[in-house]
């Protein structure tokens, strides 16, 4: 508030000033234009002629001060014409820039006035015309003259920056004087009218770290070896001040961030001598063991670090990298472990800079070591073989019980423990092999085709026996070794033709074979004839040497009504060590053929039924079919023959139509219709007849108890004894539902089978036989009796 106050004072005594100076420089204006007049008035007395009008001003060029704040308007000037004699019969008219708006005149004295409070900021000069007219007629009494109006200038306008805030760096350590950055303000005043615009910049904020130049603005580090690590940022406030820097000058400020960019002049520095690890014995190689970091205070390029392990006996089993993104060594195993060959390890870790600046080499050096000790932690191992995998060979077809091979592995811990051995069965479902627990010796179980299974791929597990979940398995890999058991076999079914045209020593077909064992018991082929056919008179034979034979003709001249077929057999043998052969045969068909060698056709019944069917064959055909019709005639008749009558003759025997029933019984009041010891035992009547559907595993024994007493007149407990006895006995045939007993039961609802009963007529048979048959077909006897016997009943 006490600065706004100074500067109101400082603009009031201004404007007094100006304001005495302005009517000065009016009234000296307005007397010198009389002068000036009145002299022309004078020459004009003395009657020298005019050829041209002159003007009553001279000064074609006003002042006015800008911002004038008082009650009456400012006077600007006066305007005279030398022809005015003051009667009012001149007007003067101004005309131009602002003209009756920003000036005024009196059209009878010609003094102009401004109404408004200018500013020279907005505009600087108008351009105004004036004229002296008679105020009667209007007409111009001289010609119209331009003049200007100048705004004079005070010291209204503070000086601006051209931003508000500036950002500037510098890198740190700088030597004293090192440019930061300029800093410009303008002045809105006239820069030509006194020291209104002169400008001198001074550092308000920010001592004695900078400095600044008072005529141009630059900002300059006034301190040496300034440390970012120390402070980064500093503010600072720039003023300019008008008036060259005097009092009741004008100002304004600026603030300035200058930030201090880092150098690298901080080497690495690690917090501890020493670092302490650990790591697993059973660790993988690659894993993480630990971290290292040293502290470097610069930043960006300039405080990379690199790892590096330099020295210690744990260099071949450890690794550092470095985590750019950390800053921070990352300690790696290597290699694998063994807590007991070694429980731990040193190693000595250095950490340098990756960018050094030679400005500061003296600070080094660049770089800072330290001792990292890692102990090896013991853990329970699971058995190790001695080999990663396992390749044995065996010979194809060798007995049961051939040793194979031996996997053997130990328990890596102290402890030492005793190790069994399996077979994965996944990998040996078809159970060729097996392996001693105890030693790990694998032998076969049963023989090998390596024909059928050239390599056998197994899984042998080994297993700590007092801890069984450390178990290790290792891949076994068998080779079957080839013995030479397989013969050469023709490489297809071979059918051969041969024309019977064909010329001696002529080629007809090309053989090959095929040996399923290896190469080296199959290849070479070594083909022959048979020592009993070698001279064939018919073909020959012919070993190319290249595991292949051509057949050919020996003789000229073959004929299909005489042989249209030939079997050849031809002995193939490998070259294994024994050697082995077979005789495979040729099949070789007599085929007719055109002069070019063609086939037309090989059918010997085609050929011979061209020539007509002879008068002896057709007899014997017709003759053929005449006895297949007889006897189809005779066997007919014969079947007709034996057809038995439906109706029976007197003379036949009426038994012969009787079926006979083993006992029909007599109910449960008959006691001798069964004998109970059959049914105690009906193996004995109808024999035993043994299951086939099911072989018994032990022999079946009825428990004790269940058989009645053989005198038992309880039927029903009886054949519930037996049913549940057949339901239990494996060896009893699978038909029990249908076992047949001697007893019918307590009645039939169907009744009585006898059809004696339903005869509706009377017959002509004579029954008097029943009579013989004892009593019991003595109702039969009565009611089949003799005619007489039953008219007289009747």
């Amino acid at each position: 508030p006490k600065m706004k106050e100074d500067h109101c004072l400082h603009a009031a005594i201004l404007c007094l000033g100006v304001l005495c100076y302005s009517h000065a420089l009016t009234t000296e204006r307005v007397t010198h234009a009389r002068h000036s007049l009145h002299g022309h008035h004078e020459k004009g007395k003395e009657g020298q002629v005019l050829h041209r009008s002159k003007r009553g001003w001279v000064w074609n060029q006003f002042f006015v001060i800008e911002e004038y704040t008082g009650p009456d308007p400012v006077l600007v000037g006066r305007l005279h014409s030398d022809i005015d004699s003051g009667d009012g019969n001149i007007k003067y008219i101004l005309s131009g820039e602002g003209a009756g708006i920003i000036f005024v005149i009196d059209d009878k004295s010609g003094n102009i006035h401004a109404t408004k409070t200018l500013d020279r900021e907005e505009r600087a000069q108008y351009t105004l015309t004036a004229q002296a007219v008679d105020r009667n007629t209007n007409r111009p009494l001289e010609p119209p003259s331009e003049f200007i109006v100048k705004v004079q200038d005070i010291n209204d306008n503070p000086p601006e920056f051209l931003h508000e805030n500036y950002h500037a760096n510098v890198p740190e350590r700088s030597n004293v004087g090192t440019s930061v950055i300029q800093v410009t303000a303008s002045d809105a005043d006239d820069p030509t009218y006194g020291n209104s615009a002169k400008l001198v910049y001074s550092i308000l904020e920010g001592q004695p770290y900078f400095s600044v130049e008072a005529q141009t603005g630059i900002i300059r580090t006034a301190l040496p070896n300034m440390d970012r690590e120390a402070k980064e940022e500093y503010h600072v406030v720039i003023q300019a001040k008008d008036m060259g820097g005097h009092m009741g000058g004008l100002s304004g400020t600026t603030k300035v961030t200058i930030t201090l960019t880092d150098v690298n002049d901080n080497p690495p520095k690690f917090p501890q001598s020493v670092y302490q690890m650990s790591v697993s014995e059973v660790a993988v190689p690659g894993e993480e063991v630990g971290r290292v970091k040293a502290k470097d205070p610069d930043i960006g390029e300039n405080g990379l670090v690199a790892y590096s392990i330099i020295d210690g006996d744990g260099m071949d089993m450890f690794e550092i990298t470095t985590d750019y993104e950390t800053q921070e060594g990352v300690v790696k195993l290597k290699k694998t472990l063994d807590y007991e060959t070694k429980k731990s390890y040193s190693l000595k870790v250095e950490a340098a800079n990756v960018h050094i600046d030679p400005k500061f080499i003296s600070n080094g050096p660049f770089k800072d070591t330290v001792t990292v000790k890692i102990a090896v932690e013991d853990a329970d191992e699971p058995p190790v073989f001695l080999k990663p995998s396992y390749i044995f060979e065996v010979q194809e077809n060798a007995a049961s019980g051939t040793v194979v091979g031996k996997v053997h592995a130990k328990d890596p811990d102290a402890a030492n423990s005793a190790i069994r051995y399996s077979i994965d069965r996944h990998t040996d479902l078809e159970r060729y092999f097996a392996i001693n627990a105890e030693d790990g010796n694998i032998k076969t179980i049963k023989a090998l085709d390596r024909e059928e299974m050239a390599w056998h791929n197994i899984s042998v597990f080994a297993v700590e026996v007092h801890k069984q979940h450390q178990e290790t398995k290792v891949p076994v890999a068998i080779k079957v070794v080839d013995v030479n058991d397989n013969a050469p076999k023709f490489a297809a079914a071979y059918e051969a033709f041969v024309c019977e045209n064909a010329r001696s020593n002529q080629q007809f077909i090309t053989i090959s074979a095929d040996d399923k064992d290896d190469s080296a018991n199959g290849p070479r082929f070594i083909f022959s004839l048979p020592p009993e056919i070698i001279h064939n008179p018919n073909f020959t034979l012919r070993d190319n040497r290249d595991n292949t034979a051509s057949v050919l003709v020996r003789r000229e001249g073959f004929s299909r009504q005489k042989q249209d077929l030939y079997l050849l057999p031809i002995v193939i043998s490998d070259g294994g060590m024994p050697p082995l052969s077979s005789t495979n045969t040729l099949t070789i068909r007599v085929c007719g053929c055109d002069g070019s060698g063609s086939l037309l056709s090989c059918n010997a019944e085609a050929y011979v039924l061209n020539a007509g069917l002879s008068t002896g064959a057709l007899i014997a055909i017709l003759a053929c079919i005449v006895i297949l019709l007889v006897i189809v005639v005779l066997f007919v008749t014969l079947k007709r023959q034996k057809k038995e009558p439906l109706i029976v003759f007197e003379e036949e025997d009426v038994r012969e139509n009787i079926i006979t029933y083993d006992d029909e019984g007599g109910g449960e009041e008959d006691t001798e219709a069964f004998d109970i010891a059959t049914l105690q035992n009906p193996d004995g009547i109808n024999g035993f007849m043994p299951r086939k559907d099911i072989k018994p595993e032990y022999q079946y024994l009825p428990r004790p108890g269940l058989r009645p007493a053989p005198n038992s007149v309880d039927v029903d407990d009886f054949i519930n004894t037996r049913i549940q006895e057949a339901d239990n006995d494996p060896t009893a045939p699978p038909y029990d539902s249908i076992q047949i007993y001697g007893y019918e039961g307590r009645g039939s609802v169907a009744g009585s089978l006898s059809s004696l009963e339903s005869a509706t007529t009377d017959s002509d048979l004579d029954y008097d036989y029943l009579q013989n048959w004892g009593p019991r077909f003595k109702k039969l006897a009565d009611l089949y009796g003799s005619k007489d016997t039953f008219d007289d009943d009747s």
